[in-house]
């Protein structure tokens, strides 16, 4: 799928002028090996869109004024605290004939039987992984198939990634992606219930001692009070 987005030449890298604001445009910087950085601005809702679709691991298209579109990643999107509204954004603008490196996020998808049928729980240690590839090759995503997930013992490591041709991952392959572990035994629920009673109790304790402990302060006081009188 092809992502595209239209941007227009700034002339300083401040904040938005309030010519931006007014027409919704975020602030950005194109940047690149060998690159001048170059500030841009692009409407807030076209980018909005093309954002949720791409993410930060699939090539945009962005034309700069009557310029021809270059190739570019999102890198970074910063937003506002209270708005979560984008208030800046990089773009890495690369060239077509060196490798880059990105980060790819995983697609879960099939069903664990150890889960289905014997009421594991799913634990995924990972949501994406680094690859090193030309551009023209970048992954948007990369599937894992959690129906090897079929016994408590099995486990999905990076080195079960089916790949892309001309993508490498650079994370280590041993890594755990995906584990199933065991529902909790009778004893081991009752023993974690005995254990939160325990706690709540603990704590009621250690409420009612500082209590008693100022009271008797208060009533100390009082007294000293009473005899200086």
């Amino acid at each position: 799928m092809i992502y595209a987005l239209s941007a227009k030449a700034r002339t300083s890298m401040g904040k938005r002028s309030k010519d931006e604001l007014a027409v919704m445009r975020v602030p950005a910087i194109m940047y690149g090996s060998g690159l001048t950085n170059q500030p841009v601005s692009v409407p807030r809702s076209e980018f909005l869109k093309v954002f949720k679709q791409a993410g930060y691991s699939s090539l945009v298209d962005i034309s700069i004024g009557e310029a021809s579109a270059v190739k570019a990643v999102i890198k970074e999107v910063q937003v506002h605290p209270l708005s979560m509204e984008p208030i800046h954004i990089d773009f890495h603008q690369v060239r077509m004939d060196q490798e880059m490196e990105a980060n790819i996020p995983l697609k879960f998808i099939g069903e664990s039987n150890a889960v289905k049928a014997d009421s594991g729980t799913l634990i995924k240690s990972l949501d994406e992984v680094e690859v090193r590839c030309l551009p023209a090759n970048l992954p948007h995503e990369l599937e894992v198939d959690l129906s090897k997930l079929a016994t408590f013992e099995d486990s999905i490591t990076v080195a079960d990634i089916k790949l892309p041709p001309g993508v490498e991952i650079t994370n280590d392959l041993d890594m755990t992606i995906a584990t199933v572990s065991r529902p909790l035994t009778e004893d081991e629920l009752k023993k974690l219930e005995e254990n939160q009673v325990g706690d709540v109790t603990a704590v009621k304790t250690e409420a009612e001692e500082k209590k008693a402990a100022e009271d008797a302060k208060t009533a100390a006081e009082a007294a000293i009070d009473a005899d200086k009188k």
